[in-house]
């Protein structure tokens, strides 16, 4: 405990010492300037005309959005079957995928940590550092763009933060149990059949259906990109300035994403 010693003679405790207080001053003042020169670089590079213009365009945006164009949902149904389509194929195909990977990288359940185990994390951190956006462009270099493409690259941005939280699941059951079901004289096979898979049953749920939800989200921007789905549809509407058309389509993805949270969070209480 660091004490210093007060004009008086008398001990005073102080939370710390004179070298740890000068240490957190000299990073602060090292956070500070790296702060500023960072704000200066930005401010070179930003045109502030337009940043003090913006709210004057906004509210010019927003009067020739209203009202939004409600003849033109006709046009909509069929491009958010699409996106709910989209989440959940590439949701159901980055499941399949996501649980073998998962029981390789687990350190109770991988055949071999020192080869195995390593190009499961690989394929856990390489899935999960690419955003859904750019496996959608170069899905659709590919193979091209529609659908099809939307949905694999919702499946492979998927795999990876399906598999990460499966595989810490599985590291943190019961060891108990298994060694239970081991004793009786049951295969590797069988130990994980009975012993594993029904203590993780509950979290495999959570992950699908939280997968599901996020994927509903990314889903309605592929088509920005050309992978199908709404996102095709305002990226025509912004092309042309149809900004009623442009507030119609946020308004169905807005209701399409509530939809999809109530729905998650249903199926998390009742797993729950």
């Amino acid at each position: 405990m660091p004490v210093k010693t007060l004009s008086d003679g008398r001990k005073a405790w102080q939370r710390r010492d004179s070298k740890s207080q000068l240490t957190r001053w000299f990073f602060t003042l090292i956070g500070v300037a790296i702060f500023v020169w960072c704000w200066n670089r930005i401010s070179e590079a930003t045109t502030w005309f337009f940043v003090w213009d913006a709210p004057s365009i906004a509210g010019d945006i927003l009067a020739r959005a209203t009202p939004p164009r409600w003849s033109y949902i006709e046009k909509l149904w069929v491009p958010i079957w699409d996106t709910l389509n989209i989440a959940t194929l590439g949701t159901i195909g980055a499941l399949i995928l996501a649980v073998p990977v998962a029981f390789m990288a687990a350190r109770n359940t991988t055949p071999s940590t020192l080869f195995i185990r390593p190009i499961a994390l690989l394929i856990i951190v390489s899935t999960r550092s690419i955003n859904s956006l750019i496996w959608a462009l170069l899905l659709i270099a590919i193979i091209g763009p529609g659908v099809f493409a939307g949905v694999v690259a919702i499946a492979i941005r998927s795999i990876g933060f399906c598999a990460k939280l499966l595989y810490e699941a599985i590291e943190e059951i019961d060891v108990a149990q298994t060694e239970a079901i081991a004793s009786t004289g049951a295969s590797r096979w069988q130990v994980m059949a009975f012993g594993i898979v029904p203590q993780i049953l509950p979290a495999f749920a959570g992950i699908s259906v939280f997968r599901w939800d996020i994927n509903i989200r990314e889903s309605t921007v592929l088509g920005l990109v050309g992978a199908g789905g709404i996102g095709l549809q305002l990226s025509s509407s912004l092309n042309v300035l149809a900004w009623p058309q442009v507030a119609l389509i946020l308004i169905v993805i807005l209701m399409a994403v509530v939809l999809g949270e109530w729905v998650s969070a249903k199926v998390r209480s009742a797993i729950i």
